[in-house]
């Protein structure tokens, strides 16, 4: 590829499949939208039925969280995340969602680096980050005979 190739594009998200977020949940759903090989980022909406709670979880890298529907918080922070707003969430966090209130709830995440499932004592069970995104994207597209595209391209 030469740099003539890479510029601007446009994702059609609406196209992008929900999936499972398995082996975590079946009931949580990512959407993959980007994988960033070169900065090690992904981009996902996360959709989590009302009444829920996800697994406690490290960053190594950043993370922003935009929140399009529903309600939710950290457990061990005070404030409650709500539609419009915006959480930077600190590299080397640690944190539990949970979503708040009787609404789904669907966030916009960007996510540097790795995300590492812990469990209750602290020990890291998983690790996720942009490689295993997009294997998690391809295995679902193949079970579900979905002609996949390349979310990892920056050509044209």
């Amino acid at each position: 590829m030469y740099f003539e190739n890479i510029d601007t594009a446009l994702i059609d998200v609406e196209s992008l499949p929900w999936m499972p977020f398995t082996p975590y949940s079946e009931i949580f759903q990512l959407k993959l939208i980007k994988v960033d090989p070169i900065r090690g980022d992904w981009i996902a909406l996360l959709k989590v039925p009302a009444n829920s709670v996800l697994p406690m979880h490290h960053h190594s890298g950043t993370v922003m969280v935009y929140t399009l529907t529903g309600s939710w918080k950290y457990i061990e922070h005070d404030w409650i995340g709500t539609p419009g707003s915006f959480v930077f969430e600190t590299a080397g966090s640690r944190h539990t969602p949970v979503s708040v209130g009787d609404d789904e709830v669907i966030t916009l995440n960007i996510v540097q680096g790795d995300w590492n499932v812990m469990s209750p004592e602290g020990q890291v069970l998983a690790i996720e980050n942009w490689r295993s995104m997009m294997e998690r994207y391809l295995a679902y597209c193949k079970a579900n005979d979905i002609t996949p595209i390349d979310l990892s391209s920056f050509s044209v």
